[in-house]
């Protein structure tokens, strides 16, 4: 039997398109909400300011920090986590420019917990924006765009976009002590 020959030119389109639908198939991805426990020392870590968007690379880690508030829930780096008294049932009312003033932490893998922090606490929710934000005994977790370095607490009893942050205790409780008790630009509701 006689072969024909194949043209160059519909060969290698052929062969590109193989190799990119091996490339995009059939994988699937899902999101664990188990924790794990890393032994990080959150005071030997340094960070200049919260990231911008809230984000972290992998997993994150929560860790304690204290001041004179008490002891409260850190990132790994030492940045102060609060809690939003309008969030309610795990979910998050914090998007747009609550989310600029008050960057939620994300994670793209299982967080972990360190210090007093419990592993057993830790948690995650898929926000409206389609990221993954940390839980802690239920609560959504934030950064404060003011807080710039480490063990800052300026967002501490701070009502802004129509509710209290407050720092959060190992226990998962609101600290309500210490607080300015400062109005912010964002008071009044609205902005998410």
């Amino acid at each position: 039997m006689r072969r024909l020959p194949v043209p160059a030119t519909l060969t290698l389109p052929v062969a590109a398109t193989a190799l990119l639908l091996a490339a995009c198939g059939g994988g699937t991805s899902s999101t664990s909400t188990s924790p794990a426990t890393v032994g990080a020392n959150p005071s030997t870590a340094a960070s200049a300011s919260a990231p911008a968007s809230g984000s972290v690379v992998g997993g994150t880690t929560v860790a304690t920090g204290s001041g004179p508030a008490g002891t409260f829930l850190t990132d790994g780096s030492g940045k102060t986590l609060y809690l939003f008294m309008a969030d309610k049932a795990g979910a998050s009312t914090c998007a747009g420019a609550c989310a600029r003033a008050w960057p939620p932490l994300t994670t793209t893998a299982a967080p972990a917990a360190s210090g007093a922090a419990l592993a057993s606490d830790l948690g995650t929710i898929m926000r409206s924006d389609g990221t993954t934000q940390v839980t802690y005994h239920g609560h959504p977790l934030y950064y404060y765009e003011d807080d710039k370095k480490a063990g800052q607490t300026e967002g501490q009893g701070s009502t802004e976009f129509g509710a209290k942050w407050w720092l959060v205790a190992p226990s998962g409780s609101a600290i309500t002590t210490g607080g300015s008790g400062s109005t912010g630009a964002g008071a009044g509701g609205g902005g998410y």
